[in-house]
């Protein structure tokens, strides 16, 4: 029987208890299937950076580098310790260690949910550059303090970073329905949008069955908007991704069914699953956290490790669960009743 090694990092808030709730599910799936996962739990989150001064041990990467993937469920407690601390200290060395960069996210309405706007039928995959860009963390603060105070930061694309997300963009749109949109601001950011451009096109090359069209990131942002059916492979920056993805987490209900995951294709390092939304303190521990988000992480942890059976065989039962009404307003069932749907439907599909 094959035994998958998973690092389990459940957080801060409600990523304790989504994960919890999911852990359930997808330990149900690997036993119908044939399979076990074997969780280390690691309990890095704010409580650690208070009480040591870092969120995550000296070694933590070399911790967590044995593994077959990393489960998170959600990191931040800002009332006590910044974002930027938690962000930078947890999950961006995380990414950039295993060079996990392909964020993939799946937009779509599941059955019974509804969303804000008036279309229905859209399916959307956000790709997202997850490890440079403007999120590399390079510039600075100078005069702090005084009225003249300078801050810096700088964006960093590389070839090597840029044309290896926009071909990963490709080949995810040659699997789907052979469409990709290429995100930019290349009217006004005329180098680093325009040098994305020009990488776009030299790889489109290659790709003659996938049609791309290049598109800013303000007309893009309308576009998911008004006219989301339309769209099917999305590839952008780190921060244009990060934008983007949390609209279409809106566009799908809300941040309870956006499900994400970090990928490193060569898969020299493992990748990291998560749901998008954050840690919710003033929920936490109440049996409120809609679990959706991070049981359909899980799915997408369970296909990265070949499960891909028992992946569909969750994602159905997820939107077997919603179909029936379950989870699919917030405050309309707690995390123990949302959970119990799923794991009933994924019996009955047995």
């Amino acid at each position: 029987m094959t035994a998958h090694k998973i690092a389990l990092i459940p957080g801060d808030g409600i990523g304790v208890d989504v994960t919890d709730a999911a852990m359930q599910v997808l330990d149900a799936a690997a036993a119908r299937f044939g399979f076990t996962l074997e969780p280390t739990r690691f309990d890095w989150s704010c409580e650690t950076y208070l009480a040591t001064g870092r969120m995550m041990p000296e070694d933590g990467i070399e911790q967590l580098r044995p593994f077959d993937a990393i489960y998170l469920g959600a990191v931040g407690w800002p009332a006590t310790v910044p974002d930027a601390v938690s962000l930078h200290g947890l999950l961006l060395p995380i990414r950039k260690a295993f060079d996990q960069y392909a964020n993939i996210r799946p937009h779509r309405l599941l059955p019974g949910v509804e969303g804000p706007l008036r279309a229905k039928g859209f399916d959307i995959l956000c790709i997202r550059e997850n490890t440079e860009g403007e999120y590399s963390g390079a510039g600075g603060r100078v005069h702090q303090g005084r009225d003249n105070e300078v801050a810096t930061e700088t964006a960093i694309f590389t070839r090597k970073g840029v044309e290896r997300i926009i071909r990963f963009g490709f080949e995810q749109a040659r699997a789907r329905r052979g469409h990709l949109t290429s995100v930019t601001k290349s009217n006004a950011q005329k180098y680093s949008m325009v040098f994305w451009d020009e990488v776009t096109q030299q790889v489109a090359a290659e790709y003659p069955d996938v049609t791309v069209s290049p598109m800013h990131i303000d007309a893009m942002a309308a576009k998911m908007v008004m006219a989301p059916q339309d769209l099917d492979v999305i590839v952008a920056s780190n921060l244009f991704g990060d934008i983007l993805t949390d609209l279409g987490a809106a566009i799908q209900g809300g941040l309870g069914f956006a499900a994400s995951a970090n990928i490193c294709p060569d898969r020299s390092g493992p990748s990291m699953f998560e749901p998008v939304h954050g840690s919710a303190p003033d929920i936490a521990g109440k049996n409120i956290a809609n679990p959706i988000a991070a049981i359909w992480s899980g799915a997408m942890m369970l296909e990265h490790l070949g499960e891909k059976p028992a992946a569909d065989a969750v994602l159905a039962a997820i939107e077997s669960a919603t179909a029936r009404g379950i989870g699919i307003r917030p405050g309309l069932h707690g995390t123990d009743a949302i959970t119990a749907a799923v794991l009933a439907a994924l019996e009955e599909h047995a």
